[in-house]
């Protein structure tokens, strides 16, 4: 059995696993857990293994590599249009393998931990930017219904409250939305201080990216 290009579809406890040799006739057929496909891998001559980029493809990707294979990872849509038949984990992996083998297959180059950490990180903030404008509309909702229009912009949005909420200028806003219009704005400020330790820990990688 000599597999030229191991398909492996990744499930979150299970992966499909399809070899095919040099013709592309498929030798192999098996599933097993994500751990033992390290240990499977590792028994077998250096091949093409091929796997859509998708959660945990990049840590499995770097493993395999090390042991000596060449390393293929494509978009999932590029995937699609090879799977025959039903959908199933067993066809998504033979799919995996057959458009890995396509010349004009575009693939996904294999990330680092480093690039890992900082890629999580940037899609933690774009989460938290999301929060914070929910918080903002939301607040905005509150005072419209109450008669309040305020300018767009975050900074527009701040100077009105800081004079709505003072306790010191009469509001006609009651005082149990005063309360919670300044329980969201409280919330709204612990996300400026967690994305702008986000962003500052952006700015020191880039410092020490330019440095290196």
């Amino acid at each position: 059995m000599a597999i030229a290009i191991l398909g492996i579809d990744l499930g979150k406890n299970s992966c499909s696993l399809v070899g095919q040799d040099a013709t592309g006739r498929v030798v192999l057929r098996r599933r097993m857990r994500a751990e033992t496909v390290m240990t499977f891998g590792a028994t077998l001559p250096a091949c093409i293994i091929a796997m859509e980029a998708c959660c945990g493809a990049h840590h499995m990707g770097r493993a395999l590599a090390a042991q000596g294979h060449t390393i293929r990872l494509m978009s999932p849509e590029y995937v699609r249009p090879y799977v025959k038949a039903q959908k199933n984990d067993d066809r998504d992996a033979e799919a995996i393998a057959e458009a890995a083998t396509r010349p004009t297959m575009r693939f996904v180059a294999l990330k680092s931990e480093a690039q890992l950490d900082m890629q999580t990180l940037h899609r933690v903030r774009d989460q938290l930017v999301g929060e914070r404008t929910a918080l903002m509309n939301q607040i905005r909702a509150v005072l419209l219904e109450r008669g309040h229009i305020v300018p767009q912009g975050r900074a527009k949005l701040a100077a009105s409250l800081e004079c709505l909420l003072d306790t010191e200028v009469r509001s006609d806003l009651t005082p149990r939305m005063r309360s919670l219009v300044a329980d969201v704005r409280e919330r709204w400020q612990s996300l400026d201080g967690r994305i702008a330790a986000l962003d500052a820990e952006f700015t020191e990688q880039a410092r020490t990216d330019e440095s290196a």
